[in-house]
């Protein structure tokens, strides 16, 4: 077992196409993990291991690999680019102490690359910055430094800057510090092998580089980003900050060990550049990840989160575990979120390099395939919850599809098929409708759906279709009303309950009060009331979700002899539906924030299309013979301008987009889905129901 300060686990990020999972290959290969290289245009990367992933060579599962570098075991997770897949990278930032996040030189700052920033802020991973595809034409490190600066963070620093031959060709990364080891939380660390008068020579392919001359060249540049680092850190140190000012300036060794401190903490953002195309600064972002993301920080503790889950053929279900304290054994029995029942673990297996090793046994930091976890799903918890970070909830399926199986004779098997990947992702949300036979399922977007048709092809053996995607709507109130409900019958039953229903501000979801008195209804009821109230709220009058609203529990009864707990679970739907019927509810679409970048002689159609699909939009803004335009538009439709937009612009039209939200649809539109069960507005058959008396 490896002890907690000599393991990094490490998230690589990037928008699509940025060169996440080939610098990911060359970290593995050049590690000696892998002996040869993969490629993401031939299907053959290591960590993209489905059917899909090869044959579109896109990412949709996040894979998680191992190497060893300079002594320490570094953990990697891959996690994919596209926003379609987003849940994958939602479940790994929470088992994430550092991140890699992967910038295209070309392309600049994107949409997922700012979408991935504030989750990696909102949870405060320390985070370092690559710059990739330097030797692409029109690649800049300037212009793509400022971009980041301007979009991601000012305390973007480097530590490394990009050296080119005579002919402006990209040839190699020079770093600007030399550090070795790697900070731990809330120690200082050390900096070695760099003084005023010793320089770190360039990396790279070219030996033919004159060393001498290029620190000569470089001079300049490395003084101004070594000064840099100093003003930017004595923003925030009240010692560097006196020094500063009377122009004495720590030595590049101490100023080293300052940067990396302040890197681990989340503070500045080292940032590296390369080539991973052709391994150019593959090491040395190997090293950065050791010098200035953080090791875990061990805890006493039992506490790990289950952040996957995968079936194989030969060991059958395994819950990928993340260990922040404590230990795991073989043969150890755990409860998962307090459950009563308890589990045996089986075994336990590590990633080594691409392989999974028997351990026996996990400490914290660790990241490990556990076995004998019967019922384990994504999130569970094991030991004390409060030791286990929460991570922020960005991906929201905004789609909705029925599934249509090939034959009458496969929906067993669909279901069966599709209920597994569920517990993969759950929040392709299987939900099956007995009054008409359907099965729907959810999407973050249409390409999710493409890959969900092969996955079921190529693991199954299934052929499914699904119906035309449906935007997904919820549902809030139209005004403040009063939902009663008096379960007295048929007996024996004892349940009043009135509540006060508001309308919530945007985005705020779910708030619940109570102000029902002890002495009328006991504790124990109003606990159960205030747990039945999200579920309630599940299915509105359109059938939608209902959310952004204030829930107040006014008054309550319950009687000594009567009352049995399920009488709350009945009769709280019952209430909130109530509610809802007397003031009524409006329907919120989901909002998209979105750019577009098309030639100029396309700007014309663009903005026509854009007032027809009810878009608000700041003013575009030109360059390069470039049309540029950001705003927000409805899902709804929006939903195929991508394609279209790279229709008639054949090919050179660019639109990326992220989830921004639900606002209040058009007066007037129409959108209801049918609802799973009975609906409590008719009492008597939702009694019977729930009484299971039908």
């Amino acid at each position: 077992m490896n002890t907690s300060s000599s393991v990094r686990n490490i998230g690589v990020f990037a928008h699509i196409d940025a060169g996440k999972t080939t610098t990911t290959e060359y970290m593995l290969y050049h590690s000696g993990s892998i002996r040869s290289l993969g490629s993401v245009d031939e299907g053959t990367t290591s960590t993209d291991f489905l059917d899909v992933e090869r044959e579109r060579g896109i990412s949709v599962r996040a894979a998680s690999a191992s190497l060893t570098w300079k002594g320490h075991k570094i953990n990697l997770v891959d996690t994919p680019g596209h926003a379609d897949f987003l849940a994958e990278v939602e479940r790994s930032l929470g088992v994430m102490d550092g991140a890699v996040l992967i910038v295209s030189a070309a392309e600049g700052v994107q949409a997922q690359t700012e979408v991935l920033w504030q989750a990696l802020r909102l949870m405060n991973i320390p985070t370092l910055i690559y710059i990739n595809k330097l030797d692409r034409v029109g690649a800049s490190f300037d212009r793509t430094l400022a971009d980041i600066r301007l979009l991601l963070s000012p305390a973007a620093l480097p530590v490394q800057i990009p050296v080119y031959t005579e002919e402006d060709a990209f040839a190699g990364v020079r770093e600007l510090w030399q550090v070795s080891g790697a900070p731990m939380r809330g120690e200082e660390p050390q900096a070695v092998g760099a003084d005023s008068k010793a320089d770190p020579a360039p990396s790279g392919p070219n030996p033919s580089l004159d060393a001498q001359s290029e620190i000569l060249g470089l001079r300049g540049r490395i003084d101004a980003f070594r000064t840099e680092a100093v003003e930017t850190m004595a923003d925030f140190d009240e010692e560097l900050m006196l020094r500063y000012i009377e122009g004495d300036l720590p030595d590049p060794a101490k100023t080293a060990a300052l940067l990396a401190g302040h890197s681990a903490a989340g503070r500045l953002f080292p940032v590296c550049c390369g080539c991973s195309q052709k391994g150019i600064g593959i090491d040395e972002l190997l090293d950065a990840v050791l010098a200035f993301l953080p090791a875990p920080t061990p805890q006493e503790e039992l506490a790990g989160i289950v952040f996957k889950i995968e079936r194989e053929r030969s060991m059958g279900r395994a819950a990928w575990i993340r260990l922040y304290g404590g230990t795991l054994r073989n043969r150890d029995t755990v409860r998962l979120n307090g459950r009563e029942e308890e589990h045996k673990i089986t075994q336990i297996r590590m990633l080594d390099g691409l392989k999974r090793i028997d351990a026996g046994e996990i400490g914290p930091g660790d990241i490990a395939a556990v076995y004998g976890l019967l019922g384990a799903a994504i999130g569970d918890i094991v030991g004390d919850p409060a030791r286990v970070p929460s991570a922020p909830e960005m991906a929201v399926p905004l789609l909705t599809a029925r599934v249509l199986p090939e034959s009458e004779a496969d929906y067993v098997r669909t279901a069966e098929a599709l209920q597994e990947l569920t517990d993969e992702d759950p929040l392709l949300d299987l939900a099956w409708l007995p009054e008409v036979r359907e099965l729907h399922v959810r999407m973050m977007g249409a390409i999710q759906l493409e890959v969900l048709t092969s996955m079921l092809r190529s693991r199954f053996g299934l052929n499914v279709g699904f119906g035309p995607p449906a935007v997904i709507y919820k549902e809030t109130p139209a005004q403040v009303c009063e939902g009663r409900v008096a379960y007295l019958a048929p007996k024996p039953c004892w349940a009043i309950l009135h509540f006060r229903i508001e309308p919530g501000e945007r985005g705020s979801g779910l708030v619940y009060r109570s102000q029902a008195r002890a002495d009328d209804i006991l504790p124990a009821y109003q606990n159960e009331v205030e747990r039945r109230v999200p579920e309630a709220l599940k299915q509105g009058l359109h059938g939608w979700e209902v959310t952004d609203l204030i829930v107040t529990l006014t008054y309550g009864q319950s009687h000594v002899w009567h009352t049995h707990p399920l009488d709350f679970v009945i009769a709280t739907p019952m209430g909130i539906m109530n509610g809802l019927a007397s003031g009524g509810t409006k329907l919120l679409e989901p909002m998209l924030r979105f750019r577009i970048s098309v030639p100029e002689e396309h700007a014309g159609r663009v903005l026509s299309d854009l007032s027809r699909m009810r878009a608000e939009f700041s003013a575009p803004s030109a360059e390069a013979g470039r049309f540029v335009v950001e705003g927000t538009v409805p899902a709804s439709t929006s939903m195929d301008y991508s394609a279209s937009l790279r229709s008639f612009s054949g090919g050179k039209g660019v639109m990326t987009a992220s989830f921004e939200g639900y606002q209040e649809a058009p007066e007037g539109t129409e959108a209801s889905r049918p609802r799973i069960g009975i609906n409590p507005l008719d009492e008597a058959k939702y009694i019977l129901s729930a009484r299971s008396a039908l």
